[in-house]
């Protein structure tokens, strides 16, 4: 082998101390990015089995109406917990019941996404695991706007990280089988982005994630 075809090869080739340098960029830039686009994937995760619970519970609201020829959700039997309850008995497949309670169902502690304690056994009502890992509680609560039923959901049931606003969500059941955030303001439906963004803490990140055309970004 001639000397320049020799110096030529040595070019191209690379020392040690390069890898190592460009192994090291790529592991802080891996650092730096990974857990982000982890958890970007896991909100739609999220917001895809939360999407999977409230078509699923729309369409049982539009069933029963449409199975006794009701005008709405009231006329067609929807006048107490015991009844709101019938939404989920008859239109999924339960694997477990908590009878007057949220737990085993549900976790017994939840945050807020800002880390503050949520009390979760306020209004405490009998609750369901359903066959797809979530939990489930239905809550008759008239409301002069028509809101009717308060609906508690974690898509993965007692598994964390049990966050209003990451796994569980509160949704609100209206008398004409719309399913939406809830405000208290807000006498009459559709409500609006702006009152959807104004709803409670509780109620405020199922209202950004319609806002949001169903994607966490908050």
């Amino acid at each position: 082998m001639d000397k320049i075809t020799f110096l030529q090869k040595r070019r191209v080739a690379f020392t040690l101390a390069e890898v190592l340098v460009t192994l090291g960029i790529i592991g802080v830039v891996s650092a730096m990015t990974v857990p982000t686009l982890m958890q970007n994937h896991q909100r739609k995760v999220y917001v895809t089995q939360l999407h999977k619970v409230y078509n699923e519970m729309q369409q049982a609201a539009i069933n029963l109406m449409n199975d006794r020829n009701a005008v709405n959700l009231t006329e067609a039997g929807i006048n107490s917990t015991a009844t709101a309850r019938t939404l989920v008995t008859s239109n999924f497949n339960i694997i477990q019941t908590c009878t007057n309670s949220l737990t085993p169902c549900f976790a017994d502690a939840y945050k807020f996404v800002d880390g503050t304690n949520y009390d979760i056994s306020a209004h405490i009502a009998t609750s369901y695991s359903l066959s797809s890992g979530a939990a489930v509680r239905m809550l008759y609560s008239k409301e002069n706007n028509n809101k009717i039923v308060n609906i508690l959901v974690d898509i993965n049931g007692s598994q964390g990280p049990n966050i209003i606003g990451r796994d569980a969500f509160y949704m609100a059941l209206y008398n004409n089988g719309t399913i939406d955030t809830y405000n208290g303001s807000a006498t009459s439906l559709p409500l609006t982005e702006e009152q959807r963004e104004g709803a409670g803490s509780e109620w405020g990140p199922f209202g950004r994630i319609l806002n949001d055309n169903w994607e966490m970004n908050y």
